[in-house]
């Protein structure tokens, strides 16, 4: 039979923690999955990943896996030592094992994981166990972000789902969908489906939590002498006041015009001057009246 390097089939270093080995194996799981992969070879993966977690997660059985030491290499011609099995697998508990023959066993196990671990370890494995949690993302308009939609998603394995999106949601928002992700194994329970929402960039507005930003462009006469506006916003168009003297970056707050909560957020609006462009004689002239009028620098401090 051939040697396994479980280590290798992770991915991981030899002294990999726990929590490494768990990281490890999800990722590929999620990866090579039958239901949802397209990658070559796809099922035979996911059953080496899932045969090598076998081993690593257990204490007893790495410890024992590790004391074959570290000088083997994947694919080498392999027979456990003599008295591998009276030395890590007697007394109570533990049962004979006969040697399979053919490259897996009936267990759907390697034969190199039958002849080092035999049955009762395989009856453990052969449990039922939740299948993998998926993730995936879901990009959303921030007008559908404000009122909340439901996407119709079609998965890789052909399952068709409706996404309910409440109001109200930000980026980095993960929604569950409990028993929609990847199959149990031995008739376990399927494990969650997780979307990551996104929120599209906007033409008008930005995103600073729950508030909305603005830039609204505003007249100079508007800022001048103050004036009545409209201000768009995601729930509709308001009437806003333009204070008497307003100044290009100063901020209107529009209370609870952002998203839903909780928190409500609110709508903050930043008055951006823009001056009419001077295209004919009688436009330089006005200019020119300005300037002798005013007598006016806006960089009386530098």
């Amino acid at each position: 039979m051939q040697y396994k390097d479980y280590y290798e089939v992770l991915g991981v270093k030899r002294d990999a923690k726990e929590a490494e080995i768990k990281a490890a194996y999800r990722r590929l799981a999620r990866k090579y999955h039958p239901d949802v992969s397209k990658e070559p070879h796809a099922e035979q993966n996911f059953k080496e990943v899932g045969e090598a977690y076998e081993v690593l997660r257990d204490p007893k059985k790495r410890q024992a896996y590790d004391q074959l030491g570290a000088n083997w290499r994947a694919g080498q011609d392999f027979q456990p030592p003599p008295g591998w099995r009276d030395t890590h697998f007697t007394g109570p508990g533990f049962s004979h094992h006969t040697f399979s023959q053919g490259g897996v066993g009936a267990s759907g196990f390697s034969d190199f994981f039958e002849s080092l671990f035999g049955e009762d370890f395989l009856h453990e494995a052969s449990q039922k166990t939740r299948g993998v949690d998926q993730r995936s993302s879901l990009e959303i308009s921030l007008e559908e972000a404000f009122s909340g939609t439901n996407r119709h998603i079609r998965l890789q394995n052909g399952r068709s789902l409706e996404v309910k999106i409440p109001p109200g949601v930000t980026s980095g928002k993960r929604i569950r969908l409990a028993g929609q992700g990847a199959a149990g194994r031995k008739g376990g329970h399927r494990g969650d489906l997780y979307f990551e929402v996104v929120v599209r960039p906007h033409r008008l507005y930005r995103l600073d939590g729950r508030d909305v930003l603005l830039d609204l462009p505003i007249c100079p006469w508007e800022a001048a002498l103050g004036a009545s506006v409209q201000v768009p916003t995601l729930g509709g168009r308001v009437q806003t006041r333009i204070p008497t003297g307003s100044k290009s970056g100063n901020r209107l707050r529009l209370k609870n015009r952002g998203l839903p909560g909780p928190p409500t957020g609110d709508q903050i609006v930043t008055l951006q001057i823009v001056t009419p462009e001077a295209s004919n004689e009688a436009d330089r002239e006005f200019y020119q009246e300005m300037a002798r009028r005013f007598k006016f620098t806006p960089r009386e401090y530098f």
